[in-house]
This record gives structure tokens, C-alpha cells and sequence, in this order.
């Protein structure tokens, strides 16, 4: 599934999409809906268009071979796309037989992979402005090739909904004006608004404390859920963070933990003096034991341990993968059990956090149409199905009878999704039927309905303080400047990852970090915000 439905990241994004997801999520794009609550489902203008019959109509492909990685939640019940109903649905409807290719390992160097072996799929569905040398590259090497002409010519509804929602195509377009995929979108503020810190609220009530906001109120919520037993058991076993996402910690500071930009010129966090502030926090921190010890090495499936043993007090996590998911999972076994959303925090009561990690209208991530596909014209017909109002329904809500039915007038999820009898969680269940990758726009009834908790809406609320000012944009770089600017970064990222944790964890003295500062900068960091501040001014001049 996808981050709408909760799942980390995607996908394999670049470092400033990272920033936005965060994303978010997710830089934030112009979002704006002009449905209203009485239309059809979608939130968008997609969502209420038939295919309109054609002169000399481009039929679709009898079959198409489909490259995209599939995420946890998918995995929890299929072995292949092609397994899931929605995709079973879409080979009724268009007549097209799809063989799925799903790369296992890491995303970005299984794309490195497939682009070498020059034996490509038809489509390639990924974050293509995190691909080497960016997607205006991609397509001279005919790795990939341009759409904009295959959309007006072939693609009628997604041509429309591009005409209806201009802010979209500056985002979907390169630098050099190259559409390169057939996007997957979310235009809706409420649902790109879906991570941030999670806390355990019944130990806030145990405790008589707030939800903290500042960076003194979490230090003090830390230590009495490190020393006051707030899970009751008598034992000093309480873990009181897990500070997954660090960037959204460094926050706090006015600072992100890789490239971000303040009134239009980009920054190099580690390198700006407040992200010291935050590492020597940080370690301050995890020296007192108030950050879990082992937080470099915890993944999903131990957190959601930590959490079922009751362990664990705050995180960084998703609307429904987060919130929801241990809900769940733990409520039943313990009926007090509680979790609330927190705001992003800040150093001064009062101050604006201004990255947060919202999702963004558009990520970089789509279906591109590689260069060997050899009926183009048919495929992106396929791929615009998505954005008719019936495809719509297929992409977002599933099989009708099946995931959801249609109740005055609007769909519903059924049982199988909000009460799995397979004990799937809700977006488990839902990426059994619907997988979420694909190119559509998302629609944020889905989401209303698979977070429709008080807690979740809360914390919602809580989250959209943070006004993402400071994030990048989803920029794309020149060949020249993607192989110049790797050169620079594959360095530094090295050197970033072997320092910082040690910095954190005590291994490494802090009085060492100014050196460590020193060093990026002599591996020309400047140079590599030189190359990401051009990448900004071309997107910020795009029209």
C-alpha cells in the first residue's frame, strides 16, 4: 500500500521527498477541490468522469507487463498484484492480461538494476525524480519516454483533469517541460495531513500530564515515563521514545535533517548550528535512557512488539498504520489503552514548527511507459482508466460487493475491510483487494473512513499545525547536476550515517561535531547547494 494508507515511505524517495513525507510527506504543493460534498465520491474532477466515446478510439493493450514494488501491507495477503481484485476487475473491463515483476530488496537499487539489464517491463511504476540522472535523462537514454503528446492524443481524462487543475501539471512536469509519468495524486490538505508523533495518552492520564509541545514538555513527559511505572507493572521497563523520523525532532530547531529551503534559499541541515542543539538533545536524551537504545536497529515488526507489551510511549507514525493499526491490535488485550496525536514540537511555546511531514499533491511516483514498450498509445489509454469515475471507485475503494457498496449514493467500505475476518488490519485489508499504487487521485473519503477514530481526527488537527514552509519542493536535477551532485552526496551521505547515530549514542564525543561540520564542508556541500538551489529556481519559474 501506499503512505495514504500508512505505510513509511515510500517507496523509495529522494532525500528532499523525504523532508516532504516527509513527507510526506510528504514540500506541499497547491491542493484545492472544486467538488462539493454533494458529488460523486471523488475528490476531484476525475473522479466524475465517464470515458467519453472517441472518433478512431485507441484500444487497450491485450497485454502488458507491469514493474512495481510491492509494500508490507500488500505482502500481508498477496504474493503478486495480479492477485488482487481490483486488478482482476481491470482485466474485465479492458481486456488486458497484466504479468506484474515485483523487484524484492530495496527500491533504488533494484531500479539501477532493471535500467541496466535493458530487458524492460511496458510499464514502471516508482519515484521517478529519484532516479540517477532524473527522468528528463531517463527519457533521452529511451529508458522512458515523454508523454505529454501520448496525454492530449490518448489520455482524455486525465488531458481533462490536467486542464482543470493547472497547479498539477507544473508538478508533474520537468524542468525541461517532459511529463514522464502518469501520476499518482492526492489534492486533499486533510488527507496529506496523515504522520506525526503518536503518544501514549492513557500514560499522559495515568500521569496528570499534557501532550507535550515544546521541547522542555516532551523532556519532562520523557523522564516520568521513564521513572514513574506508568504501565503499572512494578518493573523499570518502560521505553519512553522512539524517535523514528529524526527529521521530525530536528524540526523543533528550525532545521531539517538533509536540504531545505527558508524563503527560497536552500540549506544543508547538519551543517546549520541548531541541528548542534538537536544532537546534543538527542544524546542528552538517550544517555538518560529516555530514547529506546536499540532505535537504530527497530524496524516495524519490533516497534509493534514494544508496543503490544506495553512498553513503548511515543513514536512517529501514521494516522492508520499508526494510530489505528495499534488500536487495534492492542486495545483488546488492554482496554485502557489509549494513543494520541501530538504536534510537531517546537523550542519556544508559542513558535510555529515549519516543516512537519505532510504528504504532497504529487511525490514524484507514477507509471512511466518505458522505452521498450511497443503499443504506447494503448498503454497510457490502460493507465488513464483511473482517472474515469469508474476507475476511480477501482483504484480507491476496491471491488464493488466485495470492499465497499454504494450507500445514498456514496461508497462504503464493507466488513472485510473495516472488520477483516481474517484479522487484517484495515489497510492490510484493503490493499488485499486495492494495492494503492497506480495512477489516480487519491480520494479522501477512503481515509475518512480507515481513520475515522476521535483520536485520529485529533491528531490530525494536532499534526497541521506544522506549516511545512520550509520543505522542498519535488525538484528534479540536470544529467549534469544528478552526477555532479551524487559525486558530492554519496560522500557526505556516508559520513552522515556512520556519525550521527554515534554522536547520539555516545560513541562518538560531541566535541567532535564541529570537526565533523568542517568536514562536510570541505567534501563541497556548498556545491551541492549551489546544484539544489538552481533545481529550486527552475521549479519556482515552471508555469
Amino acid at each position: 500500500m501506499t503512505k495514504k494508507r500508512g505505510k513509511a515511505a515510500a517507496l523509495a524517495v529522494s532525500s528532499a521527498l523525504l523532508a516532504s513525507l516527509a513527507a510526506g510527506c510528504t514540500g506541499d504543493g497547491t491542493k484545492e477541490t472544486k467538488d462539493s460534498p454533494s458529488q460523486s465520491p471523488s475528490p476531484s474532477a476525475a473522479g466524475n468522469r465517464s470515458e467519453a466515446p472517441k472518433k478512431n478510439e485507441t484500444k487497450y493493450p491485450a497485454s502488458l507487463t507491469y514493474w512495481v514494488q510491492m509494500d508490507s501491507d500488500a505482502t500481508a495477503s498477496l504474493k503478486s498484484f495480479g492477485e488482487a481484485g481490483m486488478y482482476k476487475e481491470l482485466e474485465k473491463i479492458t481486456g488486458t492480461k497484466v504479468e506484474f515483476q515485483h523487484p524484492a530488496g530495496e527500491a533504488a537499487e533494484q531500479i539501477n538494476l532493471l535500467l541496466a539489464s535493458n530487458k524492460l517491463p511496458d510499464v514502471i511504476y516508482y519515484t521517478w525524480n529519484s532516479v540517477p540522472k532524473g527522468p528528463d535523462n531517463a527519457i533521452k537514454d529511451k529508458a522512458i519516454i515523454r508523454l505529454n503528446e501520448l496525454i492530449e492524443q490518448h489520455a482524455p481524462n486525465f488531458n481533462q483533469f490536467l486542464k482543470e487543475h493547472p497547479e498539477v501539471k507544473k508538478l508533474i512536469m520537468t524542468d525541461e517541460g517532459n511529463i514522464y509519468v502518469m501520476p499518482k495524486l492526492d489534492l486533499n490538505d486533510w488527507t496529506n495531513v496523515n504522520m506525526g508523533p503518536i503518544i501514549r495518552k492513557d500514560w499522559l492520564d495515568k500521569l496528570g500530564l499534557p501532550v507535550p509541545a515544546t521541547i522542555d514538555d516532551w523532556y519532562k513527559t520523557l523522564k516520568a515515563f521513564k521513572e514513574r511505572d506508568p504501565n503499572g507493572n512494578g518493573k523499570a521497563d518502560e521505553i519512553p521514545l522512539l524517535p523514528e523520523y529524526m527529521s521530525a525532532w530536528a524540526s523543533a530547531w528550525g532545521v531539517g535533517n538533509y536540504f531545505y529551503q527558508k524563503d527560497g534559499k536552500v540549506k544543508f541541515g547538519p551543517a546549520e548550528p541548531e541541528f548542534k542543539e538537536f544532537v546534543t538533545t538527542m544524546a542528552k536524551w538517550y544517555k538518560e535512557g529516555l530514547i529506546d537504545q536499540d532505535y537504530a536497529a527497530t524496524d516495524t515488526k519490533l516497534r509493534d512488539a514494544k508496543m503490544s507489551t506495553n512498553t513503548l510511549g511515543a513514536f512517529v507514525g501514521y494516522v492508520a498504520s499508526g494510530i489505528g493499526k495499534y488500536l487495534d491490535l492492542v486495545k483488546p488485550a488492554n482496554p485502557a489503552f489509549d494513543l494520541a496525536g501530538a504536534q510537531f514540537p517546537v523550542v519556544k511555546t508559542g513558535d510555529t514548527n515549519h516543516f512537519g511531514l505532510r504528504s504532497s499533491t504529487f511525490i514524484g511516483q507514477g507509471a512511466a511507459i518505458s522505452g521498450s514498450n511497443k503499443n504506447p498509445q494503448e498503454t497510457i489509454k490502460w493507465l488513464d482508466y483511473g482517472f474515469t469515475k469508474e476507475g476511480s471507485l477501482l483504484y480507491n475503494f476496491g471491488v464493488e460487493g466485495r470492499s465497499y457498496v454504494i450507500e445514498n449514493g456514496k461508497p462504503k467500505f464493507t466488513d472485510y475491510i473495516m472488520n477483516n475476518p481474517n484479522k487484517l488490519t484495515k489497510t492490510q485489508a484493503l490493499s488485499s483487494v486495492t494495492p494503492g499504487n497506480g495512477p489516480y487521485s487519491y480520494n479522501q473519503d477512503a481515509m475518512k473512513q480507515l481513520s475515522d477514530r476521535e483520536q485520529q481526527n485529533k491528531a490530525r488537527e494536532a499534526w497541521a499545525k506544522a506549516d511545512g514552509k520550509y520543505v522542498m519542493p519535488a525538484i528534479t536535477l540536470t544529467a549534469e547536476e544528478d552526477t555532479k551532485y551524487a559525486n558530492i552526496m554519496n560522500d557526505i551521505d556516508t559520513l552522515y550515517s556512520e556519525k550521527f547515530n554515534k554522536f547520539i549514542m555516545g560513541t562518538e564525543p560531541l566535541e567532535n561535531f564541529d570537526n565533523f561540520v568542517k568536514t562536510i564542508k570541505g567534501m563541497n556541500i556548498d556545491e551541492a547547494i549551489k546544484i539544489q538551489q538552481a533545481a529550486l529556481d527552475r521549479f519556482n519559474s515552471r508555469k
